[in-house]
């Protein structure tokens, strides 16, 4: 049923409820058995073993797996205890793996906690005829509750009487001034949930006012439940580079079956014996697996969060890191993110003046009478604690109070000089406030609210001027409101509202808006040189919307604003062809976010969206990064998004872009770095079997390369600095190619170049020494040292000379450690021993050495004849 057009008579009737009564004990014990308490249901939860073993469903991680288990076959036909250290290795590296996914993943899904927690514990309710409070999980609907100032509204609920009552619903809405509630009102069916103002929702709070209302909704059927159920219902989604490495996993399996295969059927097509042909198969499987790989991208990841920690920015799932820095697409919502989140005066226009006064310390004398009589016509106040203004009461009031303070006239001081001796409040039919003063041996009258309220009640003013300045302040998205005064000689015995409120003298109006942050228009040029498409996203009027979204440069000539209204009209298809063009959202309830972030998403784009509000929640967790605001922001927000910005600043997003970029840029480096030595790893020992019919490397020394020589220059790869430049790029396409932009090239000019300089220096060895061990100990001498030193290649796609080539000292360093180890496996006779090398007459080693450091001028050549190119605008 929908409740808010719908006459209070016919919902009572529906509800079965007197008004004046409520149910009883036992008919709500009846419907509290029939429609459960009034509590949100949670999401079945992973256990944390569940969470652990889920971690294992990664095809990176299968294939580190079957690594393991190969390497434990070898050791055992080996028989080599010592060797166990090998697939210990390796499984350790996926248990801890396993262990860090499974604590990234406990921290997540607190949004549903969040949302129980915002739920109220006790509820005044009325009960065969007297009033109780109660647990307010055991609310049904039908159910008649009083409210007041103060109270969290314990379930949906439809509105039977109100008093002036206002509640504060941007959690759920978006809007930044508290909403005003009556009971009289109609409402059009297809109103937005901040339009239905005959009705008051869980989770809200009330902020001014007294209610009774009937309770027409509990539970996941509020429309705080409905929020959580999107939750419920909405499913993280991979990131980018999860998909990536998950298809590299795939396509490194598949390649090492073929492999495999290749060498079973040459060995048996040459004789050789079955367990041979099995040690060189194993062996090749070894050397086809990046090992180390999701390791080091985890560690790199972790890397990226601890610069972003930085930054403000905390980000709750690791693959999110890069994410950010794929985006193409911005969807932000407005208050708390693009706004300030205070409603500030901003203009004045005093009455027999010419000209609308932007509001700052110096106004003039008769602005400065407009801001002392508006300031003691409102009960809002503001306290300061050294510079930090904390705004208690209406919005709209504390903005005038603090515009008043602002220009030397404290509340405190001004309603000394000038003290209330009567009120007659604010409501909503009369939209507008009285209050009396004494001063001196007159009073004064001070009437303020909405100009068309208060120009009838004028007989002095420039009615002309002030409609005209009205238009202007509201076409700007100003909130305007009129002051009126008079003085009498005293005050009535029994004063009215018609003895008070009439004959008054027009003082002049104020315009006050919740204002843009100053930073956020620049990281908005940012995000559109950087190739970014902004998006405002807000539950606030389509007018104020567009106002913001023209002062932040978001909405500009060509674009559209649209409201739910006009959203919940289209049709995907329609949606999916005019998505580009829109830039504001206005009026838009939590399902139609989710809309518009999938359409992006159908668009091929990478989408962000930002928000601080409950009603944001479920389109943070459905976009491809969702980031939340941390002062602001609710604990629900926080819950559902990836990523949470510790100050607030939407100009923290521009840099968590940048960072976000340089990641994944790192990783592309680390991925090229690791993939380089595996591709030459395959080759040397098919080539190798397919001419030789002899391994020239054992799986040991394989592992030993993949896991120990190349791990930590590949971890110090990435704590390279980010690239000055990376923003003046576009975002990379959604289905770009980890090897885009020269990756792959690199890669494989690597590959080639190691295999060529490995074979040629496992066949010298073997001539030389007259044993296959002395062609191993040279081809591992090589392929580690190549392999260490084609890491300063990697820092980046222009020369290394063109900076400092040692300008990464966590690279310096690990590249010290690296060769330290290999020095270590080399030389020093018991390891030599164990990983089945020889000594060398020391030319070979400078043969080796020389040999090694080829990939040097052969990657400065590449990069100079554009083999290798620097990614372009």
């Amino acid at each position: 049923m929908i409740f808010h057009t719908k006459h209070r008579d016919e919902i009572l009737e529906t509800l079965s409820v007197d008004p004046a009564v409520g149910l009883s004990d036992d008919e709500a014990a009846k419907r509290l058995e029939r429609d459960g308490k009034n509590e949100l249901a949670a999401k079945k939860k992973k256990t944390l073993l569940q969470r652990f073993f889920a971690q294992f469903k990664d095809v990176m991680i299968i294939i580190l797996i079957i690594a393991a288990l190969v390497s434990f076959g070898i050791a055992i036909y080996e028989g080599e205890g010592h060797s166990f250290f090998e697939p210990a290795l390796i499984l350790l590296i996926v248990v801890l793996n396993a262990i860090m996914g499974m604590l990234q993943e406990n921290k997540a899904e607190k949004a549903l906690d969040a949302l129980m927690n915002m739920s109220v514990q006790h509820a005044r309710v009325l009960r065969s005829g007297r009033e109780k409070r109660i647990d307010s999980k055991e609310l049904v609907s039908g159910d008649i509750i009083l409210l007041e100032a103060g109270d969290v509204v314990p379930a949906d609920a439809f509105l039977l009487r109100s008093s002036n009552l206002k509640s504060e619903e941007s959690a759920l809405t978006g809007e930044s001034v508290p909403s005003e509630k009556d009971a009289t009102a109609s409402v059009a069916e297809n109103a937005p949930l901040g339009d239905r103002i005959n009705m008051v929702f869980s989770g809200c709070s009330i902020t001014y006012g007294t209610a009774v209302a009937v309770v027409v909704s509990t539970g996941m059927n509020t429309e705080m439940g409905r929020i959580a159920s999107l939750l419920n219902d909405e499913t993280d989604s991979q990131t980018p580079l999860q998909r990536k490495l998950a298809s590299l996993g795939k396509y490194l399996g598949i390649a090492a079956l073929v492999a495999c295969a290749g060498v079973f059927i040459i060995g048996l097509l040459d004789g050789m014996p079955p367990v041979e042909i099995f040690m060189v198969a194993v062996s090749l499987a070894v050397s086809a697996i990046p090992e180390g790989l999701p390791a080091i991208v985890t560690i790199v990841l972790s890397i990226g969060v601890q610069r972003m920690v930085k930054r403000n920015a905390l980000i709750r799932r690791l693959p999110a890191v890069e994410t950010l820095g794929s985006a193409s697409v911005i969807c932000s919502d407005k208050t708390g993110t693009l706004t300030q989140n205070r409603m500030t005066l901003t203009e004045a226009w005093a009455d027999d003046t010419d000209v609308i006064e932007v509001i700052g310390i110096n106004a003039t004398p008769p602005i400065q009478k407009l801001l002392k009589y508006g300031a003691l016509c409102c009960d809002g106040t503001v306290s300061f604690i050294g510079d930090d203004a904390t705004h208690i009461g209406d919005p709209t009031e504390t903005a005038i109070v603090f515009a008043a303070h602002r220009n030397g006239m404290p509340k405190e001081e001004i309603g000394r000089e000038l003290p209330r001796i009567f009120e007659l409040p604010f409501d909503s039919d009369r939209k507008r406030m009285t209050t009396v003063h004494r001063m001196g041996d007159k009073v004064l009258v001070i009437v303020k609210g909405a100009f068309d309220g208060l120009k009838p009640l004028c007989v002095e003013g420039d009615m002309q001027a002030a409609e005209a300045v009205l238009k202007d302040m509201s076409n700007r998205a100003l909130r305007v409101l009129a002051v009126a005064c008079k003085t009498m000689d005293a005050l009535p015995a029994s004063p009215t509202m018609e003895e008070l409120e009439s004959n008054l003298s027009l003082v002049g109006l104020v315009g006050m808006i919740d204002p843009p942050r100053e930073e956020a228009r620049l990281a908005v040029l940012t995000c559109k040189e950087a190739g970014i498409k902004p998006v405002m996203i807000t539950g606030d009027h389509v007018i104020t919307a567009s106002a913001i979204a023209r002062q932040l440069g978001i909405l500009n000539e060509g674009d559209e604003a649209i409201t739910g209204v006009e959203l919940a009209a289209m049709s995907d298809d329609e949606l999916d062809e005019r998505v580009r063009k829109i830039s504001v959202y206005a009026r838009v309830s939590p399902e139609d976010k989710i809309r518009i972030v999938k359409a992006w998403q159908r668009a091929g784009q990478v989408v962000s969206m930002t928000g601080d509000g409950v009603n944001d929640a479920p389109a943070l967790k459905a976009a491809d990064i969702g980031c939340a605001m941390g002062i602001t922001g609710t604990d629900v927000a926080k819950g559902a998004a990836d990523m949470t910005l510790t100050d607030d600043n939407f100009a923290t997003i521009v840099e968590a872009v940048r960072e976000g970029r340089g990641i994944y840029d790192n990783i592309k480096k680390v991925v090229g770095f690791l993939l380089g030595t595996n591709i030459s790893e395959v080759l040397v020992v098919f080539l190798a079997m397919l001419f030789f019919r002899e391994a020239p490397l054992l799986s040991m020394q394989l592992l030993w390369i993949n896991l120990v020589t190349d791990s930590l220059p590949a971890i110090a790869l990435g704590r390279e600095d980010v690239d000055s430049k990376i923003m003046s790029n576009k975002p990379k396409p959604k289905n770009e190619s980890i090897f885009a932009h020269g990756l792959g090239v690199k890669i494989a000019l690597q590959g080639l170049m190691f295999t060529t300089i490995t074979l040629l220096g496992f066949m010298t060895g073997k001539n030389a020494m007259g044993s296959v061990v002395g062609g191993r100990t040279m081809a591992f001498i090589i392929l580690s040292l190549a392999q260490v030193v084609h890491a300063f290649n990697m820092r980046s796609d222009r020369s290394l000379f063109a900076s400092n080539p040692f300008g990464n000292k966590s690279l310096n360093g690990a590249v010290l450690i690296s060769l330290v180890l290999i020095v270590l496996v080399v030389f020093v006779p018991p390891v030599q021993t164990v990983f089945g090398l020889m000594q060398l007459p020391a030319k070979y080693y400078l043969i080796g050495l020389g040999l090694a450091l080829v990939p040097l001028p052969v990657m400065e050549l590449a990069k100079a004849v554009g083999l290798v190119r620097h990614r372009s605008r």
